[in-house]
C-alpha cells in the first residue's frame, strides 16, 4: 500500500506546512507567510523534521490556531491531490479543541463534509474498538490474555510449533498467521455471513511461531471479535454499541452494514479521486471487528478522549484506568528502542512524544488516528479519496508529521557516523520480503513485490520500501551496529541478527511497525527473479517461435525433419511444454493482476484452473528436460542445434523448480 506520488504536489504540501509553523531550524528556510509560500517555494526540496533548539518557541496549541495550520493547509492540498473530501478533528486535555470537515462528502450534489454529521469508513481503526472490547472482558475476567483462544472457541486452532495462541498475540499481531484475503470484501452487503462462519473457513496457516514475529492480520482482529462474541453471549455489532458507543455518546457511529436508516442519509460517498465521475460503493467488509466501522470525526473525538482520560468520558465509564493504562503500556517490539505494539495500538513515538495509534483503509476511505500520551492530544482525521496517485497516503503523513513539527518541535540527538560502514552496508545489502504474506497459494506474488536494500559507495544504503515525500528511496548512515539513521531526519531503521550474526529482518520506526521485512536469498531473491526470469522467457519465446518458424520453411520447401518417429513425438511434447509454461507464466500473471479482485468463487476456481495446468505444464518441462538430455547427446543436429537444447533444458529446470517453489500445483485453496 505505498505508491509513488508526485513530487511536486508532495513537496510543495510539506512547505506550505511548513510555512505555517513560527518555529523553524536553524538550517532550513522558511516562507515569510503563508500566502506567499505556495508561489515562492514551488519546486524546493522538502525540508527535514525540524530540530529546533528553542522548544519553548513553539505557538500555544489553541482551537484558533490549530484552525489557522489547519486552513491554511488541508483545502489546497485535498486540490492538489484530487481528494473529494475530508475531516479533521483534534482533541486536547479531556476536550474536543478542533473539529473541521474540508471538501464534499457528494460531489455531485455540492455536499460539503460537516465533522459532527458526515459518516466516514475508518478502515482498520475499527480494530482498537475490538480490543477495547476485549480490554472491558479481560477487565471483567472473563478473557485471560495469556490463555490459549482455543479455549474460547468453539473450533480448533490445530497445534503447530508447541505454543498456543494467546489473545495477547492477536492484539500484537505476533499469532504468526499468514496473511488472508478471501472473503473480507463482497460485493454488496447482502452477502455478508456470520463472523463465527468466517473465521472457520478462513482459518489462515501459521507460518510463524507465536509471538516470535509480527505479521499485521485482519483474521486475526476477526477472531478476537467473534471471541467477544462467545465470551459475552452478543453479536459483536450490538456489543460495541451497548459497550462502547452508548456510553461516550457516539450516536453517529456503527459496525452495522447497510448502515441504518437514520444514518445512511449522511454517509460519505466513497470516490477514487474527485474529478472521477465513477464512485466506490458502499463497502461491504465481511471481517467486520478488523474493518466495517462507520462514524463521524465528532464522535471519534468522544474515542480519543476517553482513551487519553483514563477510559472516562463526559462521566461515563468505557473502561477502568488500570484497564487502559494497560492497553497503553508497551506488549512488544521486534527491535529494542524502535517502535513496537502495546495492546492494540501500534506506537508510533516521534519528536520526542509517546505517541500510539491506528491507520485504516479500504479502497475509498483512508484514516489515521494518533494517541500523543503525554501531551493528552489526540489527532484523527480521514479522507473519502485515494486521489491521484494514491496521493492520501503521503498526505497524511506530512499533516501529522507538520503538526507534531509545529506544536511540539524536536532536536534529535547528535549520533555520529561509524568509523567504516562499508562491511555492515554490504552485510545488509539484497532483497526482502515482508511477513504479512500469503505462502499458500499467491507465494509468486509476494517475490514479484519484493523491495531492497542497496548499498552505497560511501557506505549509506538505501531502503526501496522507505520513501520521502518525493517517492525518492531514503538514505541510511550506520551509527552503530547495524543500526541506522535517516540522513536529514530522527527515524532509526535497525537489522536483526539471528546468535550466528544472519540477518533475520529489518525494522524501522519510519514505518508502521506491523511488518518485518525478511531477507530472501538465492533463486527466490528479486535480483534473481528478474535476470533469470527474462532468459528463461526469451528462450521460451525463441524456442516457440523457431518451433513454428521451423515448421513454416520445412512445410514451404517440402523438407520434412530427418528423426525417428520416437524422437519427432519428443520434440513435439518438449515444444509443448515450452507453450504451456509460456501460458502458465501469463495465467498466473493476469490472476494476480485481476483475478483475486474476483469473489472467493471464482477465484477457487481459477486456482483449480492454473493448478491443473500446472501439472500439465510440469509434466511438459520434464519432456522438455529428457529432449534436451538426448539431442545434446546423440543429436540429430550441430553445435548451434545443441547450444540451443542446453538453454531450452535449462528453462525446464527452472520452470520445474518455480512450479514447486511458489506452489503452481500444491491444490491449495488457503487464500
Amino acid at each position: 500500500m505505498y505508491t509513488r506520488l508526485k513530487a511536486f504536489a508532495a513537496t510543495l504540501l510539506f512547505t506550505v506546512c511548513a510555512a505555517s509553523a513560527t518555529s523553524v531550524n536553524s538550517q532550513a528556510s522558511t516562507p515569510g507567510s503563508v500566502a506567499n509560500s505556495a508561489a515562492a517555494e514551488v519546486g524546493a526540496v522538502a525540508p527535514a523534521p525540524l530540530a529546533v533548539q528553542g522548544i519553548a518557541s513553539a505557538p500555544t496549541m489553541t482551537a484558533q490556531d490549530v484552525q489557522t495550520f489547519f486552513d491554511s493547509v488541508v483545502p489546497y492540498a485535498l486540490q492538489r491531490g484530487d481528494i473529494a473530501g475530508s475531516v479533521i478533528v483534534v482533541v486536547k486535555d479531556g476536550q474536543p479543541l478542533f473539529a473541521q470537515g474540508y471538501g464534499y462528502a457528494d460531489v455531485a450534489n455540492g455536499k460539503p463534509v460537516v465533522a459532527d454529521q458526515t459518516l466516514f469508513r475508518p478502515g482498520s481503526i475499527s480494530k482498537t474498538f475490538a480490543w477495547t472490547a476485549v480490554m472491558q472482558l479481560v477487565g471483567a475476567g472473563k478473557i485471560d490474555l495469556d490463555k490459549d483462544v482455543n479455549s474460547y472457541l468453539d473450533f480448533t486452532i490445530p497445534e503447530k510449533f508447541g505454543k498456543p495462541i494467546t489473545m495477547r498475540d492477536l492484539m500484537t499481531h505476533t499469532a504468526g498467521f499468514e496473511e488472508s484475503v478471501g472473503d473480507e470484501f463482497m460485493k454488496s452487503t447482502d452477502q455478508l455471513f456470520p463472523y463465527g462462519d468466517y473465521v472457520k473457513k478462513h482459518l489462515p496457516a501459521r507460518i510463524f511461531p507465536p509471538g516470535k514475529l509480527v505479521a499485521y492480520s485482519n483474521y486475526g482482529a476477526t477472531l478476537a471479535g467473534y471471541i467477544v462474541e462467545r465470551v459475552s453471549g452478543q453479536p459483536f455489532n450490538e456489543y460495541v454499541a451497548e459497550h462502547i458507543f452508548k456510553p461516550l455518546g457516539m450516536d453517529h457511529s456503527t459496525f452495522e452494514q447497510p448502515l441504518p436508516a437514520p444514518l445512511a442519509a449522511n454517509m460519505s460517498v466513497g470516490y477514487h479521486s474527485a474529478s472521477d465521475k465513477k464512485t466506490i460503493p458502499f463497502e461491504a467488509i465481511e471481517v467486520g471487528p478488523a474493518g466495517s466501522l462507520s462514524a463521524t470525526g465528532a464522535d471519534m473525538a468522544h474515542f480519543m478522549i476517553a482513551q487519553l482520560g483514563g477510559g472516562q468520558y463526559n462521566g461515563a465509564t468505557m473502561l477502568s484506568p488500570a484497564m487502559i493504562e494497560l492497553m497503553h503500556s508497551p506488549q512488544s517490539t521486534m527491535a529494542p528502542g524502535l517502535n513496537g505494539f502495546d495492546l492494540g495500538f501500534y506506537q508510533e513515538n516521534r519528536n520526542g512524544q509517546r505517541i500510539i495509534g491506528h491507520a485504516g483503509d479500504t479502497a475509498a476511505f483512508h484514516s489515521d488516528l494518533h494517541l500523543l500520551l503525554d501531551q493528552h492530544v489526540g489527532v484523527f482525521m480521514s479522507f473519502n479519496s485515494p486521489g491521484k496517485q494514491a496521493e492520501v497516503g503521503r498526505l497524511r503523513t506530512a499533516l501529522f508529521r507538520s503538526f507534531l513539527d509545529r506544536y511540539y518541535p524536536y532536536a534529535p540527538p547528535h549520533e555520529e557516523t561509524v568509523a567504516n560502514p562499508k562491511p555492515d552496508a554490504a552485510r545488509v545489502a539484497g532483497a526482502y520480503e515482508v511477513t504479512r504474506r500469503i505462502e499458500s497459494t499467491f507465494s509468486v506474488l509476494q517475490a514479484l513485490t519484493q523491495s531492497s536494500v542497496i548499498a552505497q559507495p560511501d557506505g549509506t544504503i538505501k531502503i526501496e520500501a522507505l520513501k520521502d515525500l518525493s517517492g525518492t528511496p531514503k538514505t541510511w548512515r550506520e551509527v552503530g551496529p547495524l543500526v541506522y539513521r535517516e540522513v536529514g531526519g530522527q527515524a532509526h531503521t535497525k537489522f536483526i541478527t539471528d546468535k550466528d550474526g544472519r540477518i533475520q529482518y529489518w525494522i524501522s520506526d519510519d514505518f508502521l511497525p506491523v511488518e518485518l521485512f525478511q531477507p530472501v536469498h538465492g533463486l527466490r531473491s528479486i535480483g534473481m527473479l528478474k535476470s533469470l526470469g527474462v532468459l528463461f522467457l526469451v528462450t521460451l519465446v525463441l524456442t516457440v517461435v523457431i518451433w513454428f518458424g521451423g515448421w513454416v520453411v520445412r512445410r514451404r520447401f517440402h523438407a520434412p525433419l530427418v528423426m525417428t518417429r520416437g524422437q519427432r513425438r519428443l520434440r513435439l511434447a518438449s515444444r509443448l511444454g515450452a507453450v504451456l509454461l509460456l501460458v502458465m507464466v501469463c495465467s498466473w500473471l493476469l490472476m494476480i493482476s485481476s483475478g483475486i479482485e474476483a469473489s472467493n468463487h471464482t477465484i477457487g476456481l481459477l486456482l483449480t484452473a492454473l493448478y491443473i495446468l500446472g501439472v500439465l505444464t510440469a509434466l511438459g518441462a520434464i519432456a522438455m528436460l529428457i529432449h534436451a538430455v538426448l539431442r545434446v547427446l546423440r543429436g540429430p543436429g550441430g553445435w548451434l542445434a545443441r547450444l540451443g537444447e542446453v538453454f531450452i533444458g535449462l528453462s525446464a529446470l527452472y520452470g520445474l523448480w518455480a512450479i514447486c517453489a511458489y506452489g503452481l500445483a500444491n491444490f491449495n485453496y488457503t487464500f
